[in-house]
């Protein structure tokens, strides 16, 4: 079977009401299960009935071709919100599985500092790290695996020292399925997505820590917005510290009111700009691993995007057109649920498959505080020296993300982005560790820069 269920208890929650619930079901607690038969959206991806004897299993293999109308042979193979996406018309194509090779620099630190890194008894503070992955041998029976998955994706060898996404493009709007294409309500051009790190640094000088007086793990931010026109200028600046108490300090700029807005931790949930994605679903999840409550729900193969062969991104057409069109191939993957500690966070839980050797989130599917699935995010990721066309050329092979979606599965909406636009030819789109070159510096990371770059 795909996924192995290892813990079998189970604990009571109760939920309290917060933002961005969309469900007319009244507020009520639910037991934190896997993700078995609770509503009519929901299905059986665990496969407890595996002691039945003679229970043969789906499978998919190098050629087969899944849409809606089979695909109850992979169930086992993808999470709900990936079941619901192929309904509703998104094609999956099975390839061959390609190994992952992480950076050098990275598996040389991980050997080197890996053996001093220590997790605290609540799983919230890491001591001793200083880069590479924190915790490569992960043992499923450890009470502490699910937080440590978790501290591994957020150290991940994606992102190391710095990252700069540009011209970069979303559409908006109504899935219909069938032969009707989605509309498209709003459409976006974002200019950069960028990412400062000072800690676990490995390609650019300072390394491999850049100080830093205030405790920073990174600084990200995203601006401006160059359309729809009466957001441009629009931008949100963020800062994340290595402290586990200390919040993130997310500043929201809004130029036509000439107000810089800062947002609270919880609201990190909420979808801004008009669109479906928010600021802790960047990624697959971009909260600090210190915010949730993390449980392990298992391990096994599941079906993901890692070796996409179209850059930019090739969209499926019909009523599919709101979803990514490439090849996916089984990986084996890591699953763990986080719920929140913020009483007011829009979500009630994520469920995350992380890949066990890229250290990318596949998917993720996000419920409401019903225990209704809601939201789902899909990465398209391929690994690759050069971006087509692009003049960088990499020692290694990076994660280029050419598309992400996030659909709302209880509005039957969408949000998806193509990194780069296609609007701009021979555009690199993802610009690794270049630090200045890119114009990755620290003064991009102020408000001063973020209010002045929205004239």
């Amino acid at each position: 079977m795909a996924w192995r269920v290892l813990h079998a208890s189970r604990r009571t929650r109760p939920l309290s009401a917060g933002i961005g619930m969309r469900s007319s079901r009244p507020q009520e607690a639910f037991t934190m299960r896997p993700p078995f038969v609770r509503a009519g959206i929901f299905w059986l991806v665990a496969a407890t009935a595996a002691l039945a004897p003679g229970r043969a299993f789906a499978d998919a293999k190098p050629g087969d071709r899944f849409d809606a109308s089979n695909v109850a042979q992979i169930k086992d193979l993808i999470s709900p919100g990936i079941r619901w996406c192929v309904e509703k018309g998104m094609p999956i194509r099975v390839v061959e599985t390609k190994k992952v090779e992480l950076p050098k620099a990275y598996r040389e630190a991980t050997e080197k500092y890996a053996g001093q890194v220590t997790l605290s008894s609540d799983g919230r503070r890491m001591d001793g790290y200083v880069a590479g992955l924190p915790f490569p041998k992960l043992d499923p029976n450890d009470p502490q695996i699910a937080q440590k998955v978790m501290w591994n994706f957020d150290r991940r060898p994606a992102i190391t020292d710095d990252v700069d996404i540009r011209n970069f493009d979303a559409d908006v709007g109504t899935i219909y399925g069938g032969d009707k294409e989605m509309s498209v309500e709003r459409h976006y051009l974002l200019d950069h997505l960028r990412r400062l790190v000072y800690v676990g640094r490995l390609f650019v000088d300072p390394k491999p820590t850049k100080p830093s007086q205030d405790g920073v793990q990174y600084r990200q931010s995203l601006h401006p917005i160059l359309e729809p026109f009466d957001l441009k200028g629009v931008g949100v600046l963020s800062y994340r510290y290595l402290d586990p108490d200390k919040s993130d300090d997310s500043w929201l700029y809004l130029p036509a009111l000439r107000r810089v807005r800062r947002l609270s931790g919880a609201q990190r949930s909420d979808a801004l700009f008009g669109q479906d994605t928010d600021l802790d679903s960047y990624y697959g999840y971009d909260g600090h691993p210190a915010w949730m409550d993390w449980r392990f729900l298992g391990e096994g193969e599941m079906l993901g995007i890692i070796h996409a062969e179209n850059y930019p991104v090739k969209w499926a057409t019909g009523g599919g057109n709101f979803a990514i069109d490439d090849v996916w191939e089984k990986r084996k993957v890591w699953i763990v649920e986080g719920v929140s500690k913020y009483p007011q966070y829009g979500y009630g839980k994520r469920i995350i498959f992380v890949d066990k050797e890229a250290w990318v989130v596949l998917y993720s599917d996000i419920y409401d505080r019903a225990g209704n699935l809601w939201k789902v995010w899909v990465n398209d990721y391929t690994f690759r020296k050069q971006a087509p066309g692009g003049k960088t050329v990499y020692e290694d092979e990076m994660a280029f993300g050419p598309a992400l979606m996030m659909v709302d599965v209880q509005l039957s909406h969408v949000t998806k982005a193509s990194l780069p636009s296609p609007r701009f030819p021979g555009e690199e789109g993802w610009y690794f560790n270049q630090g200045e070159k890119s114009g990755t510096t620290e003064e991009f990371f102020t408000l001063p820069h973020l209010i002045g770059a929205s004239h």
